[in-house]
């Protein structure tokens, strides 16, 4: 995924100001999607130079915002990109690379850094809970509500999968191991 198109879909569901979209990244699409606040004003900037996204100011002269909006035309870049853009079986996941190199090299001393990881892994997947009890309770929900809930059910999934394969290896790679 590259950041302009996770900016285009986040505008596309719902128009923001610069600051609001940068706090959404931080409380919702930061959990699949990284950008920092600094990429996304760049990338803005760059959208609405490109035609994809345009701004309107709304509020009173002293406290004005800048809400951006897509433009048909990144619209359709964004629905260009879900066609064409083909993902790949590249798995950039880093601590399984070092777990190889603790295979090789010999204990690594890695069983702090799993912990580490695990509490993160636990904390996510407890915030994942969370929105899916506040946001999706409702009996019907619409057809963009359950491909959200899809999103986040294979969050749920992941994180749940990675803290059972994280605990087995616990064993393995902890300090006392080493």
């Amino acid at each position: 995924m590259s950041t302009p198109h996770a900016i285009l879909i986040a505008l596309l569901e719902k128009p923001s100001s610069g600051y609001d979209l940068a706090r959404r990244f931080d409380r919702a699409i930061g959990y699949f999607w990284q950008a920092t606040h600094q990429q996304i004003y760049r990338e803005l900037g760059r959208m609405v130079a490109s035609g994809w996204v345009t701004v309107v100011e709304e509020g009173a002269a002293a406290s004005r915002k800048k809400i951006y909006r897509v433009l048909p035309v990144g619209r359709e870049e964004v629905a260009r990109w879900v066609r064409e853009t083909r993902l790949g079986v590249d798995d950039r996941n880093v601590f399984l690379l070092k777990l190889r190199a603790d295979a090789v090299i010999g204990p690594l001393g890695l069983g702090e850094e799993l912990r580490r990881l695990i509490d993160e892994a636990s904390a996510r997947l407890e915030t994942y809970r969370e929105i899916e009890r506040r946001d999706f309770g409702a009996a019907q929900l619409t057809r963009a509500q359950q491909l959200q809930y899809a999103i986040l059910k294979a969050g749920i999934q992941t994180q749940t999968q990675w803290l059972a394969w994280a605990e087995e290896l616990r064993a393995i790679v902890s300090d006392e191991a080493a």
